[in-house]
């Protein structure tokens, strides 16, 4: 059963912008916490942007701050991620999850959600 399914990545130059989508089943988009997560070749899971279901706060890895944006449309069981000003640094495989996550958790611990999409690459070239 796929419960989160990404969209949107693609190569752009850098400067450029791409918006990701991940669509989820209904039980899982309703999990407290839903976010975007990055995995260069080499590196570890990296957190990028979280959105607090309940309450819509959002937030972001100090790296994206100013560039990124996360949004949900409830409707259509999607979480997005709208990327803008891209550096090649950006480039990565983004995969979408989700969580209620425990209480103090840091809410950029990949290994605090346990719900994953299949991701989606995003190449940005110089």
């Amino acid at each position: 059963q796929v419960l989160l399914v990404e969209s949107g990545g693609g190569s752009v130059q850098a400067g450029g912008s791409l918006r990701l989508s991940c669509t989820a089943s209904r039980s899982t988009y309703d999990r407290k916490y839903l976010g975007w997560f990055r995995q260069a070749p080499g590196k570890e899971r990296e957190g990028v942007a979280i959105i607090y279901h309940g309450g819509h706060s959002t937030y972001y890895a100090e790296s994206v701050k100013g560039r990124f944006t996360i949004s949900q449309d409830n409707a259509k069981s999607t979480v997005y991620l709208q990327m803008n000003s891209l550096k090649p640094e950006d480039t990565s495989m983004y995969y979408c999850a989700a969580g209620d996550l425990r209480v103090g958790a840091r809410l950029l611990d990949s290994s605090e959600y346990g719900y994953w999409g299949q991701g989606t690459q995003v190449t940005v070239s110089s």
